[in-house]
């Protein structure tokens, strides 16, 4: 039986997976390692994991580092905390001539020019995965929430697919690939689906099915250990939390900040309805995956599938966005993140990142320039 750890209900923990590009061509350098020795140099702490503060780290691939917050009990506090570890990176990697890359894809660069981080877990995806796993060349924000009940997370899951949409479509960043305007909103969502233990998650009745799932996962060689289990939303045993895993990578705080407020009061709000003894139909997993889809391709403009049945209802996603915010309003407030939770309806008016890196494309500008368009997000974002 697998066990879930005690996790104080509605903690968060966020995860920003970020990429170094040249500060003169835009393309992907990979200097990562190199920066986390001058971060070991000059600031070792950093880059030891603390459940107080944030640190960082490299990643699948040597042009990426991951900043991890450690545990936090507010949205602010949170993104404090990444902005911390990037005000103290920004002049190392000015002095270095390259800037830092947050979106889902590169527009650009080419999957095979990418070479792994030297670490023998990523060379085994690699050697299992072969053309899928070189074409990762992607980029996320991870979100993880306490859930202080074990019987409370499996219904989490299943809610978090049914939302699966609103994320995607939400910090949608990546509508080029190798040069190439895909159609897609986010073309990391369709290559990340690609490995077998990736994707939506699967229905489970009970605790039982779901550790009998993973030790089968284990006994028959699929992953080493249950951290392998890399679906689009998760249970993180050993942290006690469920991890929203769904979102594209995200240039600017502010952004980075509504997902997490809309993350963390989902989970809130919607634990303290499965306490009054409320339950929540997931949908079935052809609507699911449809809905994914269709958030990958149109983004904010995606028509989704909101119910069962033999006519099943379909809105506009922008409409069910307005209308969750609306719900989780008295939720922000008792979480001190209605700031950041109301920046869902700023996206909703301006349009989510993918819309902003097209219009630069009509209007002229490279791929090139719409790469450094979003390195000076990341440099100029406030935290709120």
């Amino acid at each position: 039986m697998v066990s879930f750890a005690a996790s104080a209900q509605s903690t968060l923990g966020v995860e920003w997976e970020i990429a170094l590009i040249d500060a003169q061509t835009g393309e992907l350098v990979q200097r990562a390692p190199e920066l986390l020795k001058r971060v070991e140099r000059e600031h070792p702490d950093l880059l030891v994991a603390s459940s107080e503060r944030a640190h960082l780290t490299g990643e699948y691939l040597q042009n990426t580092l991951e900043v991890v917050t450690g545990v936090c009990t507010t949205v602010a506090q949170a993104m404090a905390q990444l902005r911390d570890i990037i005000s103290v990176i920004e002049p190392m990697i000015e002095d270095m001539g390259v800037e830092l890359y947050a979106a889902g894809t590169h527009p650009f660069s080419l999957a095979k020019d990418q070479p792994l981080t030297d670490k023998e877990r990523y060379y085994r995806v690699l050697d299992r995965s072969q053309y899928w796993g070189q074409q990762m060349i992607i980029y996320g924000v991870h979100v993880h929430v306490g859930v202080a009940q074990r019987e409370h997370v499996l219904p989490l899951i299943d809610i978090f697919t049914n939302y699966c949409p609103h994320f995607i479509a939400l910090s949608a960043s990546s509508p080029f690939w190798e040069g190439t305007d895909t159609g897609y909103d986010s073309q990391r969502t369709m290559i990340y689906q690609q490995l077998p233990t990736n994707g939506l998650p699967f229905h489970f009745g009970s605790w039982d099915e779901y550790s009998d799932y993973l030790e089968s996962l284990v006994a028959t060689g699929v992953i080493s250990d249950s951290s392998e289990d890399r679906w689009d939303v998760r249970p993180v045993p050993r942290y006690g939390t469920i991890e929203m895993r769904y979102c594209d990578g995200m240039a600017s705080l502010p952004d980075i900040s509504a997902v997490v407020a809309l993350t963390q009061c989902l989970v809130h709000e919607r634990v303290q309805r499965l306490k009054s003894g409320e339950s929540f139909e997931p949908l079935a997993p052809w609507h699911a995956q449809e809905n994914k889809w269709r958030a990958a391709r149109f983004g904010l403009d995606a028509q989704i599938i909101v119910s069962n049945g033999t006519a099943p209802q379909q809105i506009s996603l922008r409409e069910d966005l307005r209308n969750l915010v609306e719900q989780l309003r008295p939720t922000a407030l008792e979480l001190d993140c209605e700031i950041e939770l109301n920046h869902v309806l700023s996206i909703l008016e301006r349009g989510n990142a993918a819309h902003r890196a097209r219009q630069l494309a009509e209007s002229g500008a490279s791929l090139p320039e719409i790469a450094l368009d979003c390195a000076a997000q990341t440099r100029t974002a406030p935290l709120r």
